[in-house]
């Protein structure tokens, strides 16, 4: 793997609502990548694409809003159509007159899913192409983990009082000693991993998610559950996409991978990664590596 090149601070990139972003560039040659992470992570979780783009790309990462290094603001601004706002003005700052490529992860192709719906008419001219890796246009509450906890407490008819007692218990339940647990460890095992990821890669990630301050993961939750950017897809449509799905994916199934691609039609390329999980950027690299190099030389060569 390519040596990281020194991250390069963007500074004063400010949201539509004044909430400032953390933005870094590495590199100098070759198209724009922007990458946006998940949710609960930050931009490190790129790190092995960012290797693998290094002397190929201008890549650019940033921190979305209560992750990371970027700031938090307004509790009812963490919505999947902000984060969409978000991504805009980091594009904006980052080439004001020149072509991207847009790759998102889980939220993070969330988020490019709804500048695609926003900003229809950049994708084939401002946006040369996109990248999705374990992520979804909408449905979410149908089928994995997500759907099963949503249609429980749905049936119960307590999922509002859920929804809100997790928004006024946050502040006071992120002073509690409950990070570092081998029940989170477990959780995270379970909803991100296959079962042979390796007790470090675990426990990485877990202290990752859980740097995330619980009132941002709790005000994030009703978004999740009501996103639906399947209107973008005609956008999308108009570039090359490359769609990476996780066949044991347990957050967002690769059905919904599959279902991206067969809506995209011919200019999509689906990449299915067998045996792999949520994670599938970090544990199956080489594969996710190969796919969006693939897609970014095509575009070099175009």
């Amino acid at each position: 793997m390519a040596v990281l090149t020194r991250a390069r601070p963007v500074h004063g990139v400010r949201t539509s609502d004044g909430v400032p972003l953390h933005v870094e560039i590495r590199g100098h040659q070759g198209p724009t990548v922007v990458l946006t992470h998940g949710f609960t992570v930050d931009s490190a979780e790129w790190s092995p694409q960012v290797a693998a783009l290094a002397d190929r790309a201008r890549v650019v990462c940033w921190d979305q809003r209560g992750h990371g290094r970027s700031g938090w603001g307004d509790p009812a601004n963490a919505t999947i159509d902000q984060l969409g706002r978000d991504l805009a003005a980091v594009v904006d700052a980052v080439a004001p007159c020149g072509r991207v490529v847009l790759g998102g992860h889980s939220m993070g192709g969330m988020s490019v899913l709804a500048l695609a719906r926003q900003h229809p008419e950049w994708f084939g001219t401002r946006v040369a192409g996109v990248f999705l890796v374990a992520t979804s246009a909408g449905e979410l509450i149908s089928d994995g983990v997500l759907g099963v906890l949503h249609a429980t407490a749905r049936r119960a008819g307590v999922l509002p009082a859920v929804l809100q007692g997790a928004r006024l218990a946050a502040p006071l339940a992120d002073h509690l000693p409950w990070r570092d647990s081998l029940v989170g460890r477990w959780l995270v095992r379970r909803l991100a991993f296959t079962a042979d990821a390796s007790d470090e890669e675990v426990r990485r990630l877990q202290t990752v998610t859980e740097s995330v301050p619980l009132p941002v993961t709790s005000a994030f939750s009703s978004t999740l559950l009501e996103h639906d950017e399947s209107g973008a897809l005609p956008a999308l449509a108009r570039v090359p996409t490359t769609v990476v799905a996780a066949t044991d994916d347990r957050l967002t199934p690769a059905a919904h991978g599959r279902r991206i691609a067969e809506e995209l039609g011919p200019r999509a390329r689906l990449v299915q990664v067998e045996g792999a999980g949520h994670a599938v950027n970090q544990t199956h690299h080489d594969v996710v590596d190969a796919a969006l190099l693939a897609l970014v030389d095509g575009l070099r060569r175009g």
